[in-house]
């Protein structure tokens, strides 16, 4: 399996694991792909953690002595997380020292509930990174219009983020300005730059899944055989063209003179990673948003089955600067036949904050039930 994943990092691309349970860690089995397959992060979300916490019993002994010190539900989920998060970024911290901080980050979620509100993801992010205590970890703050003024403030302070939940390149923009401006804004304090770390994760698959659809309300209103045939040639093309558009700013904000003062002083770019690749659908290709997506200073994020199938068949290439004349063309025409990606990018952002606080809640509710059952026993 090793050599594709491998090779993706002779490009300048750096693979990080969608996916987070105690059982990784303790298991060997994240020491062991750091190993074979060249792992250098892993991230999570509420919905990571809703499966691997109320669909296993790894966690029920700690539950049962969080909930004997009076803990809440909420309590006990950050306590379990938090923990979970700080064994990870251990192990992986053998690759941050190895890269000089440029790799071996953790990255852990602020309550979806507080997508809106500025004030609270900056009170939650800043006690995230107080109770975890490792230089190695990243809060993830949506890219919502709340979540950027937080990060840009969080940055500042010297909190590593991970900027989530971006599907177009105008809220890409919002926060890559944030991250410039809170260099900025730490060079003019006389504070070091050279550790600060953050990656703006643009979110691919369900991008097509929204287009698609679009697409197919189109198709079926369309008259002439020359319409149908240049709406079906856009199908699975608008996730690609817009991470390809998002990483063509990318160059010009910090592949410019106006940055270099910055490199030189040690700061980094703020890389581009790339989210939500597993095909969703099975009529497309498994690695459609692996192959075309390969280039230096990104990240992607990957679930076990995109692994196992890049693993298997995936070509690599450095591709990703590659088509970009095409890429808007994709958009302009989608644009053309009244499909904005711009107004998707807004649906989707709401959609996936929306799903993230479903999959909070339905922890919380599990987890409430654990403790109810076990103080009933009690």
């Amino acid at each position: 399996m090793a050599n594709r994943w491998l090779e993706i990092e002779k490009f300048g691309q750096s693979l990080w694991y969608d996916n987070m349970s105690r059982g990784l860690v303790t298991s060997g089995d994240l020491k062991k792909m750091i190993g074979e397959l060249g792992l250098k992060g892993i991230t999570s979300n509420p919905s990571i953690f809703e499966k691997s916490i109320s669909k296993g019993k790894e966690y029920d002994a700690d539950i049962q002595k969080l909930v004997a010190q009076g803990l809440d539900s909420d309590a006990i989920y950050e306590r379990l997380t938090t923990d979970d998060i700080r064994s990870a970024a251990d192990v992986l911290r053998t690759v941050y020292d190895r890269t000089n901080g440029e790799d071996g980050f953790v990255s852990i979620e602020v309550d979806p509930r507080l997508a809106n509100d500025t004030k609270g993801s900056i009170e939650a992010a800043q006690r995230l990174w107080k109770l975890i205590d490792r230089p190695n970890v990243m809060i993830k703050i949506p890219g919502t219009p709340a979540g950027v003024p937080a990060v840009e403030q969080l940055l500042t302070e010297g909190i590593n983020i991970n900027i989530t939940l971006l599907f177009g390149i105008t809220s890409y923009l919002q926060v890559a300005h944030a991250y410039l401006n809170a260099l900025g804004n730490r060079k003019n304090a006389g504070k070091d730059n050279s550790r600060i770390a953050s990656v703006a994760s643009f979110f691919l698959s369900r991008v097509d899944t929204n287009v698609d659809k679009k697409l197919e309300t189109k198709l079926s209103e369309a008259t002439s055989a020359d319409e149908k045939a240049a709406l079906k040639a856009l199908e699975g093309k608008a996730a690609v063209s817009n991470a390809k558009l998002a990483y063509e700013q990318f160059l010009k904000l910090f592949h410019v003179p106006e940055f270099k003062p910055y490199l030189d002083a040690g700061a980094r770019p703020q890389r581009c990673l790339w989210a939500s690749v597993s095909t969703k659908n099975p009529a497309y290709p498994d690695v459609m948003y692996i192959e075309p997506l390969i280039g230096p200073e990104t990240v992607t994020t990957v679930p076990d089955d995109t692994i196992k199938a890049f693993a298997d068949h995936g070509h690599t290439a450095n591709t990703l600067a590659e088509g970009i004349e095409d890429a808007h063309n994709v958009i302009d025409t989608l644009k053309a036949h009244g499909i904005d990606t711009e107004i998707v990018a807004d649906e989707l952002q709401v959609d996936g904050v929306q799903k993230f606080i479903e999959a909070f809640e339905a922890l919380a509710k599990n987890l409430e039930t654990k403790r109810q059952s076990i103080e009933a026993v009690a």
